[in-house]
């Protein structure tokens, strides 16, 4: 079934608390007919946009369609948080690619932050960025290893990563489970719906144009390059395919590399007497667990609780009794508490957990796979992608050298697979393995 409808309605954003919290805005007018563009985009999320904003920014004609609405996908849904680096250690990349080609990526991933935060302070201050994201563990093993990255890390790039022990951590993220964790302040969170909003109406304002409920059901490379949809089509020089964990099979070559899964939220009703019972500071939290639990609170103090496996590409009947269960086990304080929203999407994974972002054809440039690090990696990866069309390649070499294997059995075994990995990795995570 197409992913983009498997657990959606056309043309509506998922029901979160993300979206119920902003105005609504006007739906943009379908494609219709045939237009031309310098530069085609598929996927209107941080991907999309960032680079139809560079692109419109250096003047080309950009046309963006994305087949529901802006922000719909895994940049309107997810948990908000803006991590440093890539889902790998540093010492990792280090030893697969080589320091300057690390340090190069590096630099990237923080330039990556950088360019979020500044345009959150002059375009999107509605998107509320606030500092600060901790990483609990569930081991003594664990809570070493992250010391040794975060010396790893003052020494070799200057990054200042804080490492407690239970007690110190214990007061700041208040559940009893962690033996320790980290601090890092230079990380931090949003409301990502309200982030791809100000994105979308900044690219516009540049002279992007972007069509909604335009689905793309074809990428045709001759004679001349062109993404069709039901209504029309847009014959480009060049296309940036940023459809990541909702790409439909159109292009077997990305979908290879990149696998959907899914993750789900509940937001609590708000509870700003007791927010800090949960968390001493506004920041958000990630920790140890292969699925992993990531959360944080809201402007008006609701606890926004994301994870839990799920074993099919289908949402489960029933989202919510499991996904509160795993809240309440790490924060019992959280007992009895109204439940608000609860929602699932779906993110693109790979088998290296590191972006697939690569020119795919001459003319063709994807990124996808972020793996859970991309609120700020993506729309880094956008502009990066923007700047190769305009004769700006070192970005685009610099991540096309990260290790993204094809999956084996590419897009047919991509489900199956799935089902066996989160099955074994729940399991040991259940079994603290």
């Amino acid at each position: 079934m197409n992913p983009l409808y498997r657990n959606d309605r056309p043309g509506q954003h998922a029901p979160s608390w993300y979206a119920a919290s902003l105005p609504e805005t006007p739906k943009r007018p379908a494609l219709t007919g045939a237009t031309t563009a310098d530069v085609v985009i598929l996927g209107a999320g941080f991907t999309g946009l960032w680079a139809a904003l560079t692109l419109a920014r250096a003047g080309r004609r950009v046309v963006v369609l994305d087949a529901h609405r802006v922000g719909f996908g895994a940049s309107g849904r997810n948990g908000g948080q803006v991590q440093s680096g890539f889902n790998k250690p540093q010492g990792w990349l280090e030893a697969k690619l080589g320091e300057t080609r690390a340090r190069a990526l590096w630099d990237m991933s923080e330039a990556g932050k950088d360019q979020l935060r500044d345009f959150c302070a002059t375009h999107a201050p509605e998107a509320a960025f606030r500092p600060g994201v901790a990483h609990g563990e569930y081991s003594a093993s664990d809570l070493d290893h992250a010391r040794r990255d975060a010396d790893h890390m003052a020494r070799h790039y200057g990054q200042a990563i804080e490492v407690m022990g239970r007690d110190t951590f214990g007061a700041l993220v208040k559940s009893p489970l962690y033996v320790g964790g980290t601090l890092d302040r230079s990380a931090g969170h949003l409301h990502p719906l309200a982030y791809a909003q100000a994105l979308a109406r900044a690219a516009e304002a540049a002279g992007a144009i972007i069509h909604e409920t335009s689905e793309v059901t074809a990428v045709i490379t001759r004679p001349r390059l062109t993404l069709t949809t039901a209504r029309g089509q847009v014959t480009a020089g060049h296309a940036i395919i940023a459809g990541n964990g909702y790409l439909p099979n159109i292009l077997p070559q990305v979908n290879a590399r990149v696998m959907p899964i899914n993750s789900f939220i509940a937001a609590t009703d708000p509870i700003p007497d007791r927010w800090q019972d949960v968390l001493a500071e506004d920041i958000a939290v990630s920790d140890a667990k292969f699925v992993v639990n990531y959360y944080r609170f809201s402007a008006d103090r609701r606890f926004l609780f994301g994870g839990r496996e799920s074993y099919s590409i289908g949402f489960p009947h029933d989202i919510s009794t499991a996904l509160v269960a795993r809240m309440q086990g790490l924060f019992p304080q959280l007992a009895g508490v109204g439940i608000g929203h609860v929602w699932g999407g779906a993110l693109g994974i790979t088998m290296s957990r590191l972006p697939h972002v690569a020119r795919v054809a001459p003319n063709i440039i994807s990124g996808a796979g972020f793996s859970g690090h991309g609120v700020a990696l993506s729309g880094m990866a956008g502009r990066v992608m923007a700047e190769a069309i305009l004769g700006q390649e070192n970005g685009l070499t610099t991540l096309e050298a990260l290790p993204v294997p094809r999956f084996p059995g590419g897009t047919a075994l991509r489900a199956p697979l799935l089902t066996l990995a989160m099955t074994w990795f729940a399991l040991r995570d259940r079994l603290g393995m």
